[in-house]
């Protein structure tokens, strides 16, 4: 009965680890450090350095920026609005301000999301409607006997897709279906240079479409797709125990937690991953801001597609600016040396204090000055 108890205890512990994919118990120095690397971000607010990810990765997390916080949403608000609903054929000189790629486009409305806000209006519906042709326009470059080539990439279709769907707005079924094609045919993905990034990122897509059943005749194709996404995730996992690399680490993780086909594979490759982070975090890896903000909803169990029902008054930490160190002032090293001079009545012994890698010319006139001595 030993045997058979140990095998039960054995067999219980597999089973929990098939139950969840979890990145608890992180430092909470570490994860407050994270943050404070994105507060200066912030006060970039000039329209090239305006990044939605950034609002998007606090907001999911157990850290906030207060006040700061609601003034880069408003200031990302009223860059982007200005720029995506000018009119191209605008004369009025600000044309040869570029405009902000459907990329960010795309994470201007996981933004809005974040906010609890669901794009509406006038300027939404045409903020949707920008994306939704984005999408068209892409969906065709493909073709219908899928030769073609995107002329962006599949990690931009896949993040436009996940912003209309957290926002409730379907695509067609059409458009959709290249994803699914290029997840199901890998070698048009690898014609892309695909990355773990980029099926991270379809995967978040499909999980958003499968739990929100916008497109239910697709709905069995998502779920195959979805699953053959977290098995070549897992498949890329490195000795290290990250996921492609360092920086692909943190949306990859993004999908398998919030993952619906657990397994113990999945579950000891999250245990892997957890220990690649937090060393990576010990060693301030994360600098930029584009991959902190993408890791912050990770160290909360969170991700893109919680952006579905975001829950805006959840408790977090007010983050603080980290305390600024002044470089410190090179203290000398000091050596005690004993002067002793014979031949003199009485003799002469006396030991100065001088910073090492001081000459003998030092060593005299230090004594000369606080000693029974003179040098000449």
């Amino acid at each position: 009965m030993g045997h058979l108890g140990a095998l039960l205890f054995l067999l219980g512990g597999l089973g929990a680890l098939a139950q969840i994919c979890e990145i608890t118990e992180v430092d909470s120095t570490l994860v407050e450090r994270l943050g404070q690397r994105l507060l200066p971000w912030m006060d970039r607010l000039s329209p090239e350095q305006l990044n939605p990810s950034i609002y998007v990765g606090l907001r999911l997390s157990r850290l906030q920026a207060g006040a700061k916080e609601a003034h880069y949403l408003h200031s990302l608000k009223l860059s982007y609005q200005k720029s995506l609903l000018r009119p191209s054929s605008s004369k009025d000189g600000n044309d040869s301000e570029a405009k902000p790629s459907m990329g960010q486009l795309a994470l201007y409305l996981l933004a809005l999301r974040a906010n609890c806000e669901f794009v509406g209006g006038r300027k939404g519906d045409r903020l949707v409607s920008q994306l939704k042709r984005f999408l068209e326009d892409e969906k065709a470059a493909i073709g219908h006997n899928h030769q073609g080539h995107l002329r962006t990439s599949y990690y931009q279709y896949g993040l436009g897709i996940l912003a209309l769907c957290v926002h409730q707005k379907r695509v067609h079924d059409s458009v959709v279906g290249k994803l699914l094609y290029a997840v199901e045919h890998e070698s048009h993905l690898l014609q892309d240079h695909v990355s773990v990034d980029t099926m991270a990122m379809a995967g978040l897509a499909f999980s958003c479409l499968e739990l929100s059943n916008l497109n239910p005749s697709q709905r069995d194709r998502i779920s195959l797709a979805l699953r053959r996404v977290q098995e070549k995730i897992l498949k890329a996992q490195t000795p290290e125990g990250y996921f492609g690399n360092v920086y692909s680490t943190p949306l990859a993780l993004q999908l398998l937690t919030g993952s619906l086909s657990p397994t113990v594979e999945l579950g000891m490759a999250c245990l892997k991953a957890k220990a690649a982070l937090q060393a990576s975090l010990q060693h301030k890896t994360f600098q930029n801001p584009l991959m902190i903000s993408q890791l912050l909803p990770v160290l909360n169990q969170k991700s893109y597609v919680d952006l579905i029902s975001p829950d805006c008054q959840a408790p977090r930490a007010l983050l603080e600016p980290a305390p600024e160190t002044p470089p410190q002032a090179q203290v000398p090293e000091f050596i005690d040396v004993v002067l002793k001079v014979s031949g003199v009545s009485p003799s002469y012994t006396h030991s100065v204090s001088v910073p090492a890698g001081s000459s003998l010319e030092d060593v005299l006139k230090n004594a000369q000055e606080h000693g029974r001595f003179r040098y000449c």
